[in-house]
């Protein structure tokens, strides 16, 4: 298998997380807290680098910058959610005050300032909506972001004959 069918395979991916994430809002009417948007544009961004890497990611240098990008939302991805899952493990009286939507900061605050209040969380992070086989959304994501980190790892130890 070369390297366009990993990331198309990643793509895929990426497609279905993003299709799951709108049925759930839309159809189990899950609204995405702040850091539960923050997941999605990382799904996003590593979707977009997949198509990238799908369509220009033939040569070998090509190949491995895109899988070392896709390594690194990965990782970015996991960290988020794994501060989701933090905040929904606290106990109730440590969980941080409900603030304001993602769409009232970007309005209302500095980047910087937005980009902190987001991570620091608030109690609508907190809160545990839906579950399945004892995981929530966030530790699900979790489980997507390092199933495309392995990907983009498989990726980025392609050998160079296996590029075409």
């Amino acid at each position: 298998m070369n390297s366009k069918f990993w990331f198309g395979l990643g793509l895929g991916a990426c497609i279905g997380l993003f299709a799951i994430a709108l049925y759930m809002q839309y159809m189990l009417g899950l609204m995405p807290c702040p850091l539960c948007i923050v997941q999605r544009i990382l799904v996003i961004a590593m979707g977009a680098v997949f198509l990238i890497g799908l369509l220009f990611g033939s040569s070998y240098v090509w190949r491995k910058l895109w899988a070392v990008i896709l390594i690194l939302f990965g990782f970015g991805g996991m960290a988020v959610a794994g501060w989701h899952v933090y905040l929904q493990n606290l106990p109730p009286e440590e969980v941080p005050e409900c603030g304001p939507g993602l769409d009232f900061m970007w309005e209302n605050f500095p980047l910087g300032q937005m980009i902190d209040m987001v991570f620091k969380g608030s109690g609508e992070c907190a809160e545990i909506s839906w579950q399945f086989l004892g995981l929530t959304i966030p530790g699900w994501t979790i489980v997507a972001f390092a199933g495309l980190t392995i990907l983009a790892i498989k990726i980025f130890m392609l050998r160079p004959r296996d590029v075409r």
